[in-house]
């Protein structure tokens, strides 16, 4: 039944109660939120502060255990002794007179063709010029110089990489009969110097038709026995048990050489690709002496032959000394960390 007051279009006192209630509580809940809420925001305030104090007091007190690079620098000066400071002396001195010749060679090649010969010589050249690269440039058979040189260094790298990798394993990790006999008198022949076996050489790749071949400038540097040394020292330092355990797991010898020892060996490979590559690309003699053709001549002889063409030409000729050197600059800028460790391969105990 409706009651009095409904009828007299007043709300009741129960539902304004109800009403104020829930308003009541709708402003305590959002009060309640918003208290919570800042509670929050304080606290994650408080934990950024706290963590900005502790990355500053982290900051300073690393700031306050080591010294600013420049101090660090001043202070390893200062405790420099005269001994080593007469020696650092010494070596930057040789350092400076080894980069001379190559300073030099830059120097020249960037000068004008008539400043070149000029008393006293410019040590800075005042107006550098491109014109002795621009005359190099222009060299109909530039071009195929450096792609022979390219094939004969890449293709001799890749094979004697190749070969080097599998001989020094066999000679490091399996036994044999007459295995240390069969190594040293590999090894041995090392000693035998180049000149001596150039003309056997020109004689065996003359009588199989190699002359004047990308076979003769390539198949006779493949096995040389630098590598296989080389390769040899490094592999007995790698542990038996790895070896062991592909063998176990099913793997066969060319599996364990390709997926356990090679890419266990890769400081050395990446040591013997350096050498060999710089090797084959600055080789002059045996180009020189097994191709008779303008065509077939490698880089560093043909930079030659135009000394013969131009025989004052110093500027064009210090010009293909540096183009001829760009390579080798690369591999050397690319690779440098290996060089230490191929001053240290062979070092570890066997």
């Amino acid at each position: 039944m409706p009651t009095s007051s409904s009828f007299s279009g007043k709300p009741a006192p129960a539902t304004m109660s109800a009403a104020t209630s829930a308003s009541m509580v709708a402003t305590t809940g959002m009060a309640t939120f918003a208290t919570e809420g800042t509670t929050v925001a304080a606290m994650a305030g408080a934990t950024a502060d706290t963590l900005k104090g502790a990355a500053a007091n982290s900051t300073a007190t690393t700031a306050t255990r080591r010294p600013p690079t420049a101090s660090r620098r001043v202070l390893r000066w200062r405790r420099l002794r005269p001994g080593d400071a007469i020696a650092l002396l010494i070596v930057t001195l040789l350092a400076v007179a080894s980069l001379m010749p190559l300073y030099w060679m830059v120097v020249t090649a960037i000068q004008e063709p008539t400043l070149v010969v000029k008393l006293p010589p410019e040590w800075f050249p005042k107006n550098p010029s491109a014109a002795n690269f621009r005359d190099l440039l222009a060299r109909p058979l530039l071009g195929r110089w450096t792609l022979n040189s390219v094939i004969v260094a890449v293709t001799v790298t890749a094979a004697q990489l190749f070969v080097a990798a599998l001989a020094g394993y066999a000679f490091a990790k399996k036994s044999f009969a007459g295995r240390n006999l069969l190594f040293w008198l590999y090894v041995g022949s090392m000693m035998v110097p180049g000149q001596v076996t150039l003309i056997p050489r020109y004689i065996l790749m003359s009588k199989i038709g190699f002359v004047n071949t990308y076979y003769g400038l390539i198949l006779p540097a493949i096995a040389a026995p630098f590598g296989v040394f080389l390769m040899k020292q490094f592999m007995q330092t790698l542990p038996g048990e790895i070896i062991d355990a592909g063998r176990i797991d099913g793997a066969s010898e060319f599996g364990i050489f390709t997926l356990i020892v090679a890419p266990l060996a890769k400081p050395a490979l990446a040591v013997l690709g350096i050498f060999t590559f710089v090797g084959e690309w600055n080789d002059f003699l045996w180009p020189l002496v097994i191709t008779n053709s303008s065509e077939m001549r490698t880089l560093q002889v043909g930079l030659a032959m135009l000394q013969e063409e131009v025989p004052m030409a110093f500027g064009l000729l210090m010009a293909g000394a540096t183009y001829a050197a760009i390579p080798i600059t690369l591999v050397f800028l690319l690779f440098q960390r290996y060089f230490l460790k191929g001053l240290t391969v062979g070092a570890f105990k066997g």
